[in-house]
């Protein structure tokens, strides 16, 4: 049961950014709740205040430039899975998004909670930090730029301020013969395991954040395609010790680290498909 909290509702970012910094850990942000709400409702967190970012306009728009696609944070998952711009622009990001969670979570659920709330078994992030995404946050009297492989530090843990607020997404659109893919593999609702592959190749969901392989893309970038496939078993081992991976209800730290390498080689197929 929901144990009394106070709830604000700011109209600006710089509000939202005054109420973090004034109350500090007494104080979180509240946007779909799908994870939030739950870990109130079970215990396992406690917060005097709530600050609903709902009310907060301009946080929940998608716009194209030349180059990138910027996501609101306040886009849910439901509105990016039908996305036009998404269809177009960034089709292995629509196809995560149209298989996170279920119904339910996908309509109310947005993209910023997801990567604030950090959960180690979530999906978004680990294609965003292989399509080289950028996160845009705010307070009350700065702006700055986060890469995606920097935004994670462990889990349910982030790199953000105690009164910064993340309000955009910005992701480079793929050139015309860009590849990219993600592939995710479970028993459970979340995902247990969870690789990318684009400008960058990450995994995630198998450890306690999602995580940059640059020592996997090494073995795979400016190869030709039979010299990458030699090479895919090599690039699946390190990755697999990349992971990190935690032995949990999902399965072994040896059985993720496995699957790693599976997903690997059929995410680079598919990417090249």
């Amino acid at each position: 049961m929901l144990r009394r909290f106070r709830l604000e509702e700011p109209q600006s970012v710089a509000e939202v950014s005054e109420l973090l910094g004034r109350f500090g850990e007494s104080a979180k942000v509240y946007a779909g709740g799908t994870e939030l709400l739950l870990a109130m409702k079970e215990g396992l967190v406690q917060y005097e205040r709530l600050v609903n970012v709902k009310n907060v306009t301009g946080l929940n728009e998608i716009t194209v430039t030349d180059g990138s696609v910027t996501i609101g944070a306040l886009c849910t998952h439901h509105q990016l899975e039908t996305s036009a711009a998404l269809t177009e622009k960034l089709p292995a990001l629509k196809k995560l998004e149209q298989n996170v969670a279920n119904v339910r979570v996908r309509q109310v659920g947005t993209i910023g909670g997801n990567l604030c709330f950090a959960e180690p078994h979530a999906d978004p992030g680990t294609l965003l930090i292989a399509l080289g995404a950028k996160l845009i946050t705010e307070k009350s009297s700065s702006k700055r730029e986060i890469a995606a492989e920097d935004f994670f530090v462990d889990a349910y843990e982030t790199a953000l301020e105690a009164d910064e607020v993340l309000t955009k997404i910005q992701v480079p659109v793929p050139a015309a013969n860009g590849r990219s893919a993600y592939l995710k593999f479970g028993y459970l609702e979340r995902p247990s395991v969870g690789v990318a592959i684009a400008f960058n190749l990450a995994v995630g969901c198998a450890g306690p954040a999602p995580r940059r392989v640059a020592e996997a893309e090494a073995l795979l970038e400016g190869k030709s395609k039979d010299e990458a496939e030699r090479n895919l078993a090599q690039a699946g081992a390190v990755a697999g010790r990349a992971a990190q991976a935690i032995s949990d209800l999902h399965g072994s730290q040896e059985y993720k680290e496995h699957i790693v390498g599976v997903l690997l080689k059929r995410a680079f197929q598919r990417a090249l498909s």
